[in-house]
């Protein structure tokens, strides 16, 4: 009788233990607009935490600005920040954008964005997944360089799943290395 009241103490022990604690509520993501979806099945990289439902976090206090999407004037209609071939460096073209909207986010503590990473057709899936989220990050980096919060912006790698233009040259290529800037509830 013993070693099955021990017994049943040690499953609920082990039961409670493989439940979560993080009390971090999880982003809804909408089935119909996950990455696979988006690239249309193709096996493309998949995200939690943008989606339909956007981006879940946590209440920044009384003093956090209220504007979740800048004005559509100006340096924020530009949202692409574009990259030279196998490279994951931010030119200083874009510089201004990129601050721009790291500035808005300082400013504005419940805006959120996601950073889509993106890649020409040029190599295998993998290496262009991985290299599409290195453009993300570099970007993310500089925005938090520029003030932005770390919570406020989500990356995500799309590789060449989802191309800007359709061909095979240069023209094409070079408008699909990209990063876009997309803010979450618009």
């Amino acid at each position: 009788m013993r070693k099955w009241i021990i017994a049943a103490l040690v499953a609920a022990f082990v039961v409670a233990g493989c439940k979560s604690t993080d009390t971090q509520e999880a982003a809804p993501v909408d089935e119909g607009t996950s990455a696979t979806a988006a690239a249309g099945g193709a096996g493309g990289a998949t995200t939690s935490g943008v989606g339909a439902g956007g981006v879940s976090g946590t209440n920044l206090g009384a003093g956090a600005g209220t504007a979740k999407v800048p004005p559509a004037t100006g340096v924020y209609t530009r949202r692409i920040v574009l990259f030279d071939f196998d490279s994951f460096v931010v030119k200083d073209e874009y510089r201004s954008t990129v601050e721009a909207h790291a500035k808005f986010l300082q400013a504005n503590k419940s805006a959120r964005i996601a950073l889509q990473g993106h890649a020409d057709e040029r190599g295998s899936r993998e290496y262009n997944i991985a290299l599409g989220q290195k453009r993300a990050d570099a970007v993310k980096k500089v925005m938090q360089l520029y003030g932005a919060g770390e919570a406020q912006i989500e990356t995500v790698s799309f590789g060449k799943e989802k191309p800007r233009a359709e061909g095979h040259d240069e023209t094409a290529w070079a408008q699909n290395r990209r990063v876009e800037i997309v803010y979450v509830g618009e």
